[in-house]
């Protein structure tokens, strides 16, 4: 059985792909290890999503690399 973290109080930032504007924050929590917390700065009450760590520096490579728009 998987174990869901704890994320009261934890410190969220946002990620420096967003585009600063009001419409498009990201904001990720550190100090999991193992996975990356992931949540909408419009909706900081909504849901977060848990990608493991390795799937979310995939990611952010493929962002990096521009084969994400």
């Amino acid at each position: 059985m998987k174990t869901i973290p704890n994320l009261a109080g934890v410190a969220w930032r946002k990620s420096s792909y967003s585009d600063g504007g009001e419409d498009n924050c990201v904001e990720v929590a550190d100090g999991f290890p193992g996975m990356v917390p992931v949540r909408d700065s419009k909706n900081p009450t909504g849901a977060v999503l848990l990608f493991p760590a390795a799937a979310w520096t995939g990611f952010i490579g493929g962002v990096k690399d521009g084969w994400l728009g």
